[in-house]
């Protein structure tokens, strides 16, 4: 089984910056299709970014774009989400997830999920 576990998650201010990074044992991590999520109290859970197997495709939710930044590091199983210039509506429980469908925003198509790590961004 496919395990996943996110950090980097916390309390900033408005404006501020924050690293997570999701560690992927027991697979491939390079064989998957790797995104983030994210879900805010008494809404649904949504995209905000995914990256392909090796890193040469990314690809965006609308409200982050610009923003944050996607990466992987196949060496270290690890993918990464840079959050920068954090705005009050980024605040949500952060999600990464592994999948086999490239480009993929859907959160079906993703097979394996972590716990979540808690992002706050404070006024």
């Amino acid at each position: 089984q496919v395990q996943l576990v996110e950090s980097g998650g916390g309390l900033v201010q408005a404006g501020g910056s924050l690293r997570l990074s999701c560690v992927v044992s027991r697979g491939t991590f390079s064989r998957y299709q790797m995104g983030w999520f994210r879900q805010a109290p008494g809404k649904e859970r949504n995209f905000v970014a995914g990256i392909s197997w090796i890193g040469t495709t990314t690809n965006y939710s609308n409200s982050v774009k610009g923003r944050f930044t996607i990466s992987r590091d196949n060496t270290k199983n690890t993918l990464y989400l840079q959050m920068n210039n954090l705005k009050l509506d980024d605040t949500a429980v952060y999600y990464c997830a592994a999948g086999r469908l490239i480009n993929a925003i859907r959160s079906d198509a993703y097979e394996y999920w972590g716990q979540g790590t808690q992002v706050t961004v404070s006024s």
